[in-house]
């Protein structure tokens, strides 16, 4: 199954109740060959109303980290949410919503087959830990280290770090938050240069 046809089977759904009070899906966005995924937690507002993810505040904020650390676009990388709609007043996601919208992204994980997963924020890591039986104990304490895990017998780097939106509310969190980012940069250079470093298991 596509990303497209993904997102159109997320464009009829009715699992849980979130649906009737959004204004758009947002099934996620980027190429379906992206070495590297980043997973946040539910659509805010501006990604409501538009359909995109991360287009608001926090969105400009990664985007300039992927292209001025990573030296990527958009368009080179995946970006999707545990939740595909955005929960009302942007509430904390309740877990039936999580367990009724979570198989979309793992499935989108599954399909792209990505070499790097970047959590963004405790309920992506929180979630994405757990499916992946990575040991969570907050998002102050695994952030910035790199984690190997596999899914569907597959390599897959696993890294968390810090909500943009959390960035734009401390901004005195904002070095580590570029320093994390420089990590995976540094991922993608080890890639780059030595090609078996994050190739996938047979």
């Amino acid at each position: 199954m596509s990303l497209d046809e993904i997102a159109r089977e997320i464009s009829n759904c009715r699992k849980c109740q979130l649906w009737s009070t959004k204004t758009r899906y947002v099934p996620g966005e980027g190429s379906d060959k992206a070495e590297v995924v980043f997973v946040g937690e539910a659509p805010g507002r501006e990604e409501d109303r538009q359909g995109r993810p991360f287009v608001g505040n926090a969105g400009k904020l990664l985007t300039e980290m992927i292209e001025k650390v990573l030296g990527l676009s958009r368009k080179d990388v995946f970006i999707a949410n545990v939740l595909k709609c955005r929960p009302p007043n942007n509430r904390d996601p309740l877990p039936e919503e999580i367990d009724a919208c979570s198989p979309y992204l793992i499935r989108q994980l599954e399909m792209i087959q990505p070499r790097i997963i970047v959590c963004l924020g405790r309920f992506s890591a929180n979630f994405i830990f757990e499916l992946l039986n990575i040991p969570f104990s907050g998002i102050s304490k695994v952030r910035g280290k790199v984690f190997d895990a596999e899914m569907n017998g597959r390599k897959v780097k696993v890294i968390a770090t810090y909500h943009p939106a959390a960035i734009l509310y401390k901004p005195q969190l904002r070095e580590i938050f570029e320093g994390d980012f420089r990590t995976i940069a540094s991922l993608l250079k080890d890639r780059k240069t030595n090609p078996t470093l994050l190739d996938f298991v047979d």
